[in-house]
């Protein structure tokens, strides 16, 4: 909906951070682009729509794999991670175990009734009040 505000998003495992322009309410359109949809996930995300997001994962995922240097990073990665290298079936499996149901619940586990940690560099005049943002982060009703 807002992309034009968006530059970046990027996600780690537990975190995630976003880039926007300095328009006047980029930052509030930004933020509240974020939080709307992860209401909507917690809501009423579609078998259809979670399916779809697998796909792009796991295309993501092999694609990231189109070399040694990029092979040697994910090896990394999962060694830091997991301890151990995952193969390929069994991070299809894993993928591929993701409900609906279990979208809804981790974000009722992880996402909702959580301090959001929010920071701000350069021109944050348009970063919205901690409270509200906190708020928003408040269980959605079902």
């Amino acid at each position: 909906r807002h992309a034009r505000h968006a530059q970046a998003v990027v996600s780690t495992q537990s975190t995630g951070y976003g880039v926007c322009e300095r328009q006047d309410d980029a930052v509030r359109v930004f933020i509240d682009s974020i939080q709307g949809e992860w209401r909507r996930l917690f809501r009423s995300v579609s078998p259809g729509e979670v399916q779809r997001a697998k796909n792009m994962l796991k295309t993501m995922l092999l694609s990231q794999c189109d070399g040694t240097t990029a092979v040697c990073e994910d090896i990394g990665r999962q060694m830091l991670t997991y301890g151990r290298r995952i193969p390929l079936a069994e991070i299809d499996a894993r993928i591929e175990a993701v409900t609906p149901a279990m979208l809804k619940r981790v974000m009722g586990e992880y996402v909702y009734d959580r301090d959001p940690v929010v920071v701000g560099l350069g021109s944050t005049e348009g970063l919205p009040d901690y409270g509200l943002l906190k708020n928003q982060m408040s269980s959605p009703l079902d």
